[in-house]
């Protein structure tokens, strides 16, 4: 499926019922729990060692700060230290958004591809590591370096633009776990555009499931939230599949066996 048949799809989608939509995600959870809670599991697992990496070179600078002070150096050899400290506390604080945000984004991205092989009751493998593979993972990367950007300049502008980012952000994970051979700009722009389309019943969506999934996993003494967490990502999957839906089989082994000959 290219640009332009996505495009018109979005352009001609039809209403969406709100009530019909939150149904089928409290069915569908019924069918993924267990993955979506292997997805989080496997999101807090990664980032123990991106954490590591983060705070090694940070300590080993503020041990070196710490002892330019206990030695009495002078104050330039001090302000020295400190910029030195700054550049890379900036340097390293970089890498830990990037690094989180393109984990979080390919595992969520691979997930809702077994959401997918779960409700249509597809026969595949459940690769949480699909989009880590090299045809996909300079593009997982970058693609999780814009969606930190942009929630991030969403903030800055004090937050309230960010209410209305997430609903596009959210879609451009569904958007690149289906097509994947689209390019960085092209996922984001149609993300945009089926975030805009659709952005009143996507956030009420979200909202909700978001609401009860908290309470609920609240009531299964706190670590059920680890469990329930999944259930507001479902809606997000529905609407792309009700307003854009997937390629036949056909077009989905010649897409693959198109990206492994790279």
């Amino acid at each position: 499926m290219n640009t332009t048949d996505i495009k018109n799809r979005i352009v001609n989608a039809k209403a969406l019922d709100f009530g019909v939509i939150f149904n089928q995600s409290i069915e569908l959870f019924k069918k993924v729990w267990v993955q979506g809670l292997v997805t989080l599991l496997l999101n807090l697992v990664l980032a123990i060692p991106v954490i590591m990496v983060v705070y090694i070179p940070l300590l080993f600078f503020g041990f070196m700060n710490a002892l330019t002070f206990e030695n009495g150096y002078d104050t330039h050899d001090s302000t020295s230290m400190g910029v030195v400290f700054g550049l890379v506390f900036i340097v390293v604080y970089i890498f830990l958004i990037v690094a989180m945000s393109s984990i979080a984004f390919g595992l969520k991205a691979a997930f809702y591809r077994i959401c997918k092989l779960k409700d249509l009751e597809q026969i595949g493998k459940e690769d949480y590591f699909y989009f880590f593979k090299k045809p996909y993972l300079s593009k997982t990367i970058k693609l999780g370096a814009s969606f930190a950007g942009i929630a991030i300049l969403a903030t800055m502008l004090c937050v309230l633009p960010l209410i209305y980012v997430i609903i596009p952000l959210s879609f451009s994970v569904v958007v690149y776990a289906f097509n994947p051979e689209l390019s960085v700009s092209e996922i984001i722009t149609l993300s945009f555009e089926l975030g805009n389309k659709k952005w009143l019943i996507s956030f009420g969506l979200i909202f909700m499931t978001g609401v009860l999934a908290w309470i609920v996993g609240f009531l299964m003494c706190g670590f059920g939230v680890y469990v329930t967490k999944s259930f507001s990502h479902l809606p997000v999957y529905l609407i792309y599949k009700d307003v854009i839906g997937f390629d036949d089989e056909s077009d989905q082994m010649r897409r693959i066996e198109q990206l492994s000959t790279f």
